[in-house]
């Protein structure tokens, strides 16, 4: 998936880190050395620089002790600098020693949600809707999230934005063709929505899992006379169904009459079967045909 951002070189790798516990014991172990040495000094009663070096010393360990310990919860990720270029990053949680003159940033990597403001947007045909969407993502790139970028999560929803309006502006909001309509092709926009918001936030380190309309309407300028039209199109369609059935039935009737030879009729008195027919099985209203027919075959 190429992305229209290039990132550049910038690409998350490994620091080097040590268990905090083994430091702690390290460090500990190195102060106590520095302060016995520093009493020994003080109670021999010598006076010369080397207890003040053991004091500093022991000061100094338990300073850079505590600057280099990092505590990381699961799904937590620290990405590490040593005098402004990148270091690598600890994804491991848990309690980590790292280079104490490093400078850390603590990142999460748990699954986001994140909802679009309500956008007017106008459809393929021009029509003013208002959309939003739901986009769920996550950082799976620790440095491009952190350098790339200069905000990521601002990044993303500005993203976000600008490719529900190029999605949306791609389809009507209704269309007759499978596949074409945002109402109704929610799976397909869907995926293409995420797929348009998963290219563009490539260059942050950011992977999108998942991309859904959550609001869909007509502006409200338009959206009375879109009800009244839809409404239009639908008894349009039940009226349609309602016709096409009745004259399958007609037809089977007159067939079958033919068939049995229950009546015989000619050209005029089938015409107005079948209009009588159609009437009864069209009309709204009770209708109450006079059918002629032929003489009886004896």
């Amino acid at each position: 998936m190429n992305s229209p951002f290039p990132a550049g070189d910038i690409n998350e790798r490994s620091a080097l880190y040590l268990n905090g516990w083994i430091a702690i014991v390290i460090g500990v172990a190195v102060v106590a050395y520095l302060v016995h040495g520093f009493v020994g000094y003080i109670g021999g009663g010598e006076m010369s620089l080397a207890p003040i070096v053991h004091l500093a010393g022991a000061v100094l360990t338990l300073i850079l002790l505590t600057r280099g310990l990092v505590t990381l919860e699961p799904k937590q990720a620290a990405v590490l600098t040593f005098f402004g270029k990148y270091a690598g990053t600890i994804r491991s949680d848990g309690l980590w020693f790292f280079n104490p003159l490093c400078a850390r940033r603590k990142l999460s990597l748990r699954v986001v949600n994140t909802t679009t403001p309500t956008l007017k947007v106008n459809d393929l045909a021009g029509n003013p809707i208002e959309v939003a969407a739901i986009v769920v993502w996550a950082v799976e790139d620790t440095a491009r999230a952190s350098f790339a970028v200069e905000y990521y999560e601002r990044f993303l929803a500005q993203q976000a934005e600008s490719a529900l309006r190029q999605v949306v502006g791609g389809h009507p909001y209704d269309s007759e063709e499978r596949g074409q309509g945002l109402r109704g092709n929610m799976e397909g926009v869907s995926g293409e929505l995420k797929r348009a918001i998963g290219t563009h936030v490539t260059t942050a380190g950011i992977s999108v899992l998942d991309a859904r309309l959550a609001h869909l309407a007509y502006a409200s300028e338009i959206a009375g006379v879109m009800l009244r039209r839809q409404q239009a199109q639908a008894v349009l369609a039940a009226r349609r169904t309602i016709v096409e059935g009745a004259v399958g039935l007609v037809a089977h009737a007159v067939e079958a009459l033919g068939e049995q030879r229950v009546a015989v009729l000619n050209d005029a008195q089938r015409a107005q079967l079948v209009i009588n027919l159609m009437t009864i099985l069209v009309s709204e209203n009770d209708a109450q045909p006079v059918v002629p027919m032929a003489s009886a075959v004896q």
